[in-house]
């Protein structure tokens, strides 16, 4: 008596249907190792989607100098390296400015620091916005656009004023009542300061706003917040065609602004649009190759689960399988039924975790405002590993069943 596949497959369920909890805690295993890889690959690649987006915090032809990479890997000894540069200084961005000021089309000078407060009568932001101080040529160089007022000029620099251009979530936030806010005079840290102007909305880059700061003076920043902060230096390119001779050039007056000689390697970094993407796949990689591991190590104990199961299922059931060959039942079928309980299982399990793993991945995306996506080539990955573990940790107990011989079968049964 052969069943059909569909048969089979009806028997199959209506099996694992009769052990419920079993079953359930079994398919658990499976989804805990499917959700680990699906929820980091989602966010991953919702990051990997946003990049296009996140290259607009620096323009087409711009890049910076400063005096930390983009990201800093290897723990303590690589950032101790970074950190015991020496700072760039007022004087030395200054210099790189003369040196560079006929083979760039804007140079820029900025510092800032994170976790800054602003007030407005009875108005007062989260401490999460960034303070930068900035020249008059900040603005063009980082490709901001004044739609309000106006940008920082050369006499707010020489005599470090109190003026200060609101980034527009910031002006947002504190003039709700559709003020102007020109002219207003608002609080930074507890420092007064008058608005002069206010930038166009630039938006999110890898997640986080780039309209959630205010600009000062960058002379006003030194004497006032920290005048040993290192500055950061953008540089505006004439054009694509000119851009890498440009960092080329650059290179070469920081050196000289610096007053590094022949033998002294570079003692600042590069920042430009590539460099950032390359930082991003280091991390993509390093934290996939971790959730790929856990993932292994979660699907490998569940596959070991679902083999004891079905060896324990098969025991139990000792008594059905000598009835069905007695009346006829081939022993492919009787393989057949119990590889397929094996296969939903672990598919099952395969389904949940992705499922789930996709929920928590886009809630992660969501969180830190990148696309929503769905990762159909990790699902299809995740499915086939699932099954191939189906199958490879329930063939041995599904042929261990239908190798039972029938009269011991029923014999033992009794």
């Amino acid at each position: 008596m052969m069943l059909s596949l569909r048969e089979t497959l009806v028997q199959a369920a209506t099996s694992l249907a009769v052990n419920k909890l079993r079953s359930a805690l079994t398919t658990l295993g499976v989804a805990v190792g499917v959700f680990s890889i699906i929820a980091v690959m989602t966010a991953l690649d919702a990051v990997d989607r946003s990049i296009a987006t996140g290259l607009s915090s620096l323009g087409a032809n711009t890049f910076q100098i400063q005096k930390y990479p983009a990201t800093v890997f290897g723990g303590g000894h690589s950032r101790n390296l970074y950190a015991n540069r020496k700072d760039i200084t007022w004087q030395e961005a200054q210099r790189f400015r003369k040196y560079m000021e006929e083979s760039a089309r804007n140079i820029g000078f900025f510092v800032s620091l994170q976790g800054v407060q602003a007030s407005y009568a009875t108005e007062a932001s989260n401490p999460d916005i960034t303070l930068t101080g900035g020249d008059e040529n900040f603005a063009p160089a980082n490709g901001l656009d004044i739609i309000e007022g106006r940008n920082l000029n050369e006499n707010d620099i020489r005599n470090a004023s109190a003026n200060i251009v609101l980034g527009s979530d910031v002006a947002a936030y504190l003039f709700r009542q559709g003020q102007n806010p020109i002219g207003k005079t608002i609080r930074i840290n507890g420092k007064a300061g008058r608005v002069v102007g206010v930038f166009s909305t630039k938006g999110a880059a890898f997640g986080q706003s780039q309209d959630n700061f205010v600009l000062i003076p960058i002379t006003r920043y030194l004497e006032e917040v920290n005048e040993t902060s290192s500055i950061s230096i953008t540089v505006e390119a004439a054009s694509q065609k000119t851009y890498r001779q440009t960092i080329d050039r650059a290179v070469g007056a920081m050196r000289l602004a610096r007053g590094l000689t022949v033998k002294m390697p570079n003692d600042f970094e590069i920042r430009t649009n590539e460099s950032l993407v390359e930082s991003f796949r280091d991390i993509q990689q390093i934290v996939g190759t971790g959730a790929f591991i856990i993932s292994f190590m979660a699907l490998l104990t569940a596959g070991v689960g679902i083999m004891n199961i079905m060896l324990v299922s098969v025991t139990e059931r000792t008594r059905e399988i000598g009835i069905r060959m007695s009346v006829g039942a081939p022993r492919r079928s009787i393989l057949q039924q119990f590889l397929l309980e094996a296969l939903l299982l672990s598919i099952g399990g395969g389904v949940v975790g992705i499922v789930a793993g996709a929920a928590a991945g886009n809630l992660v995306a969501v969180k830190f405002n990148l696309p929503v996506m769905f990762p159909w080539l990790w699902v299809a990955v995740s499915l086939t590993v699932c099954s191939a573990i189906g199958v490879s940790f329930g063939l041995f107990p599904a042929w261990k069943a239908s190798s039972l011989d029938p009269v011991t079968a029923l014999r033992a049964a009794r």
